[in-house]
This record gives structure tokens, sequence and C-alpha cells, in this order.
């Protein structure tokens, strides 16, 4: 009897199907046309970085500005110009002192010092006007330092008005009028203190 019932266990587990459902179905090597297949989509490690890693941005590079041998020439003529500026300032400012308290009464060296010093600072200013202005036109194309330049250039701009206008306007009238002598002095000071801090300002923010 146990000879018969081990034969009919191994005769019955022949015709044992597996589904789909049973968990064999999963362990097996053969997949089935009835089971979906399961694709892996982790990547190794050298795959990911490559697909991850970020593509770098072409850098755009800076237009090169060339500037002309005549550029360095003017611009050394401008600055000698603009510091030889400052002790004529001193010596108008001092002849012009006289003559703003004294008037006609004011001693001689002081009213021809200060015809002196207005020619030579029209003189001084027509000529780094040209070179400021010409160097600036150069400089057009040249980002860094763009904006203090122009600032440089309009206010050089005004502290000429205002000497043209002192001088041409003003210095006749003082001689008799008290009120256009002080508006004189006021705005040809004016006019003094403007240049000073803008030279200031190109020589230490300029680099």
């Amino acid at each position: 009897m146990l000879a018969l019932g081990v034969l009919f266990l191994i005769i019955g587990g022949a015709d044992v199907r597996l589904t789909p459902d049973s968990p064999r179905i999963h362990e097996s090597a053969t997949v089935s046309d009835s089971v979906p297949v399961v694709v892996s989509t982790t990547m190794d490690s050298t795959a990911k970085l490559a697909f991850t890693a970020p593509v770098d941005t072409p850098r755009t590079r800076r237009r090169a500005v060339e500037l002309s041998d005549w550029y360095g020439r003017r611009l050394t003529i401008h600055r000698y110009i603009a510091y030889s500026t400052v002790p004529v300032f001193a010596l108008q400012w001092a002849a012009g002192d006289q003559l703003y308290k004294k008037s006609s009464g004011a001693p001689a060296w002081a009213k021809t010092m200060h015809r002196v010093g207005a020619t030579s600072l029209a003189t001084m200013f027509t000529v780094n006007t040209v070179t400021g202005a010409w160097n600036w036109w150069d400089t057009r194309s040249q980002s860094k330092g763009r904006m203090l330049r122009t600032v440089h250039a309009l206010t050089m701009l005004g502290a000429d008005a205002a000497f043209t206008y002192a001088g041409a306007k003003l210095s006749n009238d003082a001689e008799t009028s008290a009120t256009k002598r002080r508006e004189h002095r006021t705005v040809a000071l004016s006019a003094m203190g403007v240049t000073v801090v803008s030279g200031l300002a190109m020589k230490l923010l300029n680099r």
C-alpha cells in the first residue's frame, strides 16, 4: 500500500500545471507570452554620470579694443596739462581774492596775474577738451570704465562752460559791480572745484 501511494504521488505530480499567478513563474528563467516582461531601468554608475553631467556653456570672449599710439600720446598730454592747472588755480585764487576785496585798488601784480592766469586756463582747457573728447570717442566700445569716462567728459564740459561765462561775460561787469564780482568769484571757484574732483575721480577710480 505504501508503494502504491508513492507511485500515485509521482504520477499525480507530473500533471501539475503552473498558472501565471504561481510564484514559481517569477523565479523561472522561461517567460511565457502571457506574462509581462519587466525591464530594469537601473543604470550603472558610469552611464548615469555621463547622462546627468551638465554640458559646459561656451564662454563668450570679450572683443579686443585696439587703441592707436596717438591715443597714448594724447592721454599723456591730457594728464600733464591737468596736473598743471592746479598751481594755476592757486594763483588765480590769490589774484582774484585781491581783486574781489579791492576791485580797482588791487595791486598791479594781481591784475596782471589774473589776466595771464585766465588766458593760460583758456588754452589748457581747450587742449584738454580736444584730447579728452578724442580719447573718449576712441574708447567708446570699451565697456570697462565707460561710465566714469563719460561722467568725467560731461563734468569737464560743464567746467568749460562755467569758465567761459565767468571770463567772457562776468569779468568786465565785475570791475564796476559788487554783485557781478561776487557772481564771477562763485562761478570760477565752482568750476575749479568740479575740475579737481572730476580729475581725482579719474586718477583714483579709472583702473
